[in-house]
């Protein structure tokens, strides 16, 4: 028997619900999977609310790691003991235990842990596309990162910061700013309480930066189009305030023929081989030290309200972890 969290309705965490129930047998081109750590991530909150629609009943979660407990037919490359994790795909990694397709799963190098892997997967190849594939990072090029504390941002800014960026970074408190130095950005913003816009002009001469990562969206959306120097690229690629309101593509000539996107790891991940270049990029990072899993919270599985009134109220910083 394994413990899974399910939910029947959106609404807030209490609509979450522990159940217990047998794991099916793996099918053709699946394995099961005993979890040993599930990554917390805002697109968690984004199903659980209704922002992004699934059919329900339904799991939750998205990304974890663990040890294959079965092979079904048809698996190649794996072997029950294996150590792997995975980030994308169906919901239902809020589990102790799960049935899921072999091509999602990577197999975790020795000098990769589980929890590294649960806080990182995710994250770790967002970061990658963002600054590999979405906007190629080249040494001399200005990044302006929001939320340089949070999940993806503990791990955008180091990475950056090896390919030779400079980065500012936003963060919406003191202790978060800390933090965004500690990082590795060589400018921090406090983007609540200050103009952000105004202040990245300073600190770039006046010409802004060449890309922004925003994962806040409706409360930074305005200002980091802002912060962009003549054709820049404004990366839009979460709504942790709120959906961006909508506007007119003209204002992004008004402000210098910006370029503008909304990218999602799906599409950068949706081959095998793009998968498995993701991974191993990030893995070489994480073995190297460039990249370290910071890892703040940990929370029981059946703690799960707690975890994600958490993560909506901004209380977290780095990565949490649900361990089943």
């Amino acid at each position: 028997m394994s413990l899974s969290i399910v939910f029947d309705r959106v609404g807030g965490p209490e609509v979450m619900k522990l159940a217990e129930g047998a794991v099916a047998a793996p099918g053709p081109g699946e394995i099961r999977l005993r979890h040993a750590a599930i990554g917390l991530n805002f697109i968690d909150v984004y199903h659980r609310s209704g922002v992004y629609k699934l059919p329900l009943p339904s799991g939750l979660g998205i990304e974890a790691a663990g040890t294959v407990t079965a092979l079904g037919p048809e698996v190649d490359g794996l072997a029950v003991g294996d150590r792997v994790a995975y980030a994308g795909g169906s919901p239902g990694a809020y589990s102790q235990e799960r049935v899921l397709p072999a091509a999602k799963a990577v197999k975790l190098p020795a000098g990769v842990s589980e929890e590294a892997a649960a806080a990182l997967m995710l994250k770790g190849m967002t970061a990658f596309y963002l600054l590999h594939l979405t906007f190629p990072v080249r040494p001399g090029h200005t990044l302006l990162v929001h939320a340089a504390a949070g999940g993806v941002g503990s791990v955008l800014v180091p990475w950056a910061k090896h390919l030779g960026a400079t980065v500012i970074g936003t963060a919406g408190s003191a202790d978060k700013a800390q933090l965004a130095r500690a990082a590795g950005c060589d400018h921090v913003i406090a983007y609540r309480d200050r103009d952000f816009a105004a202040e990245v002009k300073q600190l770039t001469g006046g010409a802004g930066v060449d890309v922004v990562y925003d994962s806040v969206g409706k409360d930074t959306f305005a200002g980091s189009l802002d912060s962009l120097k003549r054709r820049g690229m404004m990366v839009s690629f979460g709504n942790a305030s709120g959906k961006v309101p909508p506007f007119e593509p003209v204002l992004l000539s008004d402000k210098g023929s910006l370029f503008l996107t909304r990218p999602t790891l799906a599409h950068y991940t949706a081959t095998r081989e793009e998968l498995e270049n993701a991974a191993q990029a990030l893995f070489e990072v994480i073995v190297k030290g460039i990249v370290k899993p910071q890892i703040s919270q940990r929370y029981a599985l059946r703690d799960v309200a707690r975890a994600h009134a958490d993560l909506e109220a901004r209380r977290t910083t780095g990565a949490s972890l649900l361990l089943p």
